[in-house]
């Protein structure tokens, strides 16, 4: 029985030990992968590249936040519309506003859209407190006006039951519906 028994547990030992290094390997892969994916569709290149959103990557590249500032600093187009909580969270957002923007950009007419309607209405939808926080995380620096330093103070208390966007609406793409009129305009 023990000669019978060899060559099974040899077989299936060669078996597990090759799962492994497949399983491993297509793990390694799909990471990688996936990295690669976050990488790429993190760019404002890439958000661009849907119709719709071409004029607020120009709005956008007027800004403060799109390179218009003493630092030189850029913010790309995740850093603000995307969470920065943990890594599912973004992750699970990136997906369902990844997959909206598609659907968005098939469906909708740009030159007709609301699109001050619509900045007004779901503004807090699509950008995020933790967003602004992850980059301005000193909100009662020296320079702030007073009315300034109050309400950065009473947001801090949790008593200011506002989110960034309720004050500072337009600070991400300088005159952000003029110049989404003028480009469908354009492309009459």
């Amino acid at each position: 029985m023990s000669s019978r028994g060899t060559p099974r547990t040899s077989s299936s030992r060669k078996i597990w030990i090759f799962g492994a290094i497949f399983g491993v390997f297509c793990a390694l892969v799909v990471v990688l992968a996936s990295g690669f994916m976050v990488e790429t569709t993190n760019t404002d290149e890439f958000c661009a590249s849907c119709h719709v959103m071409k004029p607020f990557r120009s709005a956008w590249k007027d800004a403060v936040h799109g390179g218009k500032n003493r630092q030189g600093f850029t913010a790309q187009c995740v850093d603000c519309h995307l969470p920065h909580g943990n890594f599912v969270e973004y992750l699970v957002t990136k997906a369902i506003t990844g997959t909206g923007d598609v659907i968005h950009n098939l469906t909708i007419d740009g030159e007709t859209f609301d699109w001050a309607a619509n900045t007004e209405a779901n503004r807090q939808d699509f950008t995020y407190d933790s967003a602004c926080r992850h980059c301005h995380s000193n909100l009662t620096g020296p320079g702030l006006p007073t009315g300034g330093l109050l309400a950065h103070r009473a947001y801090l208390r949790g008593e200011a039951h506002k989110m960034c966007t309720d004050c500072h609406s337009r600070v991400g793409h300088k005159d952000m519906l003029q110049t989404v009129e003028e480009f469908y305009k354009r492309q009459k």
